[in-house]
């Protein structure tokens, strides 16, 4: 009788478009397993909001799995005890899996995975599920091979699998029992059908003002596809979208062509920055250039970080985008550049802490594009263009009637639309700054000055060198755009 397979599900929680889950089934009878580990729900990026949202994920897997014959066991623990658990239980010879690009967190337990396969002889089938790539030596012929993967068939739902005999499951642990306390009453909700109707609802409706909307927090919730986070847990993957988009009914004008243009090639610059990751899994920890160790204090100031990760920095439109993204788990592509730009720059702190705090924030949290980015807005990399955003100009220009400002900050109701981005030029700012809203924590013109100077003077001194060359090399995306996208660089790509 043939030995039953594992079927291990990470970031790719659906049974359409899942080759590793059609693999498992030809090999033999499956065993599809996912598995809670709290130690990756204690690391620094996790939260609540996102483990919500797994949660309805899973039951949504659950429920496409069952239809197909091949019920899901969820396993609470560590990965390795849990799958030798099964292997000697079940007489398991085969796991199948995706590749995972993870945090640092997930790769080295992926090592201790090899690890504990090579020992006890199991074959690990690892598959990949969008464009990125294992053991890439350098960007050349990346993107044709990337739009190779998407081209290809999406695999057909499995049929006719067989369900290995006698698995447990265990329940789900709360979030509380994990230590996930996080408050996020506008969370975008998971599983396949909530994915399937963003999906459909912008590819009929919502995303013919794409490019025109997405800049701002007022139409960009509304514009945007909102699809990374079922992307990021793959509820949807990254294949399907791209045939969809493609399939999306042509001859609506300019605007709309326009918008799926953009909607694709956004696709393709998530793969491109997952992919940075997957080559230098040290830049969640390390700067990319590392010219750039110590340009900031390594331990940042306390109170401007507290001020900016709770909204309170007086800057009344970063207050307003941190706070509208700490009650919802989401922010327009724009914005989320704004916050790690002022926190980068005005405030001086490093990276790797506000890094964080966003990571925490965003239920559509991607490790690959998510400390790519970090690092883009911090000016680190060495190689991408320097962006060092005014707040109060972005305030002026993404809500210039103050509604989302606003909505998020209501000690400011008072405030006169003239002044409301930069209160305390209002001649009522003393009874308000100090008092019902916090002064602000710098100034933004004088901030923004010693933070160019500074940046600037490390750049400049290590353009052209060695290592600048070979982070160009590895990283660099090797497709020129006629037109540069204006938006190329920014932390959700607007997905």
């Amino acid at each position: 009788m043939t030995a039953p397979v594992i079927c291990w599900f990470k970031r790719d929680l659906r049974v359409q478009d899942n080759p590793a889950l059609a693999l498992a089934a030809r090999l033999g009878p499956v065993i599809p397993l996912y598995i809670v580990e709290p130690e990756m729900w204690a690391q620094r990026d996790a939260s609540g909001r996102q483990y919500a949202y797994l949660g309805e994920a899973l039951d949504s897997l659950r429920d496409d799995l069952n239809g197909i014959g091949l019920p899901l066991s969820v396993r609470v623990g560590d990965a390795v005890p849990v799958l030798e658990n099964l292997r000697a239980s079940h007489g398991v010879t085969d796991l199948v899996s995706h590749e995972e690009t993870g945090n640092g967190w997930s790769y080295a337990r992926d090592r201790r995975v090899t690890g504990w396969a090579r020992g006890q002889g199991v074959t690990w089938h690892e598959l990949p599920q969008c464009g990125v790539m294992r053991r890439l030596g350098n960007r050349d012929r990346w993107q044709g091979a990337r739009d190779a993967f998407m081209r290809a068939a999406v695999v057909p739902v499995v049929s006719g699998g067989v369900a290995a005999t006698g698995v447990e499951t265990d329940a789900m642990p709360s979030a509380r029992a994990l230590g996930l306390e996080d408050h996020c009453p506008g969370r975008q909700k998971g599983g396949r059908r909530a994915a399937m109707r963003a999906l459909d609802s912008f590819l009929t409706t919502r995303g013919e003002s794409y490019t025109r909307a997405m800049s701002s927090p007022l139409t960009g919730a509304r514009a945007c596809s909102r699809l990374s986070p079922h992307l990021a847990v793959g509820v949807l993957s990254v294949r399907e979208t791209v045939h969809a988009g493609r399939a999306a009914p042509n001859g609506r004008g300019a605007d709309w062509a326009r918008a799926m243009r953009s909607f694709q090639a956004r696709l393709a610059w998530r793969d491109h920055f997952m992919q940075k990751l997957e080559d230098e899994p040290a830049i969640e920890h390390r700067c990319l250039h590392p010219a750039y160790e110590g340009l900031r204090p390594p331990e940042p100031d306390a109170v401007r970080l507290a001020a900016w990760a709770r909204g309170e920095t007086g800057l009344p439109f970063v207050d307003a985008c941190m706070r509208s993204l700490i009650a919802t788990g989401w922010l327009n592509f724009r914005m989320r550049s704004m916050l790690m730009a002022v926190a980068s720059y005005h405030l001086w702190l490093d990276w790797r802490a506000t890094g964080a705090v966003l990571a925490q924030y965003f239920t559509d949290y991607e490790p690959g594009i998510h400390w790519s980015q970090v690092q883009m807005q911090s000016g680190t990399t060495g190689m991408n263009t320097i962006r060092i955003y005014n707040p109060v100009k972005q305030g002026l220009d993404q809500d210039p009637t103050g509604v989302f400002t606003r909505a998020w900050v209501p000690e400011l109701a008072d405030v006169p639309d003239a002044q409301l981005q930069r209160p305390w030029a209002w001649d009522g700012a003393g009874g308000l700054l100090g008092k019902g809203y916090p002064t602000p924590i710098v100034d933004p013109v004088a901030a923004a000055k010693a933070a160019k100077e500074a940046v600037y003077a490390c750049r400049a001194a290590h353009r052209g060198d060695a290592e600048t060359a070979r982070i160009v090399q590895k990283h660099a995306s090797r497709k020129r755009p006629r037109r540069k996208p204006r938006n190329d660089a920014q932390l959700s790509l607007d997905l």
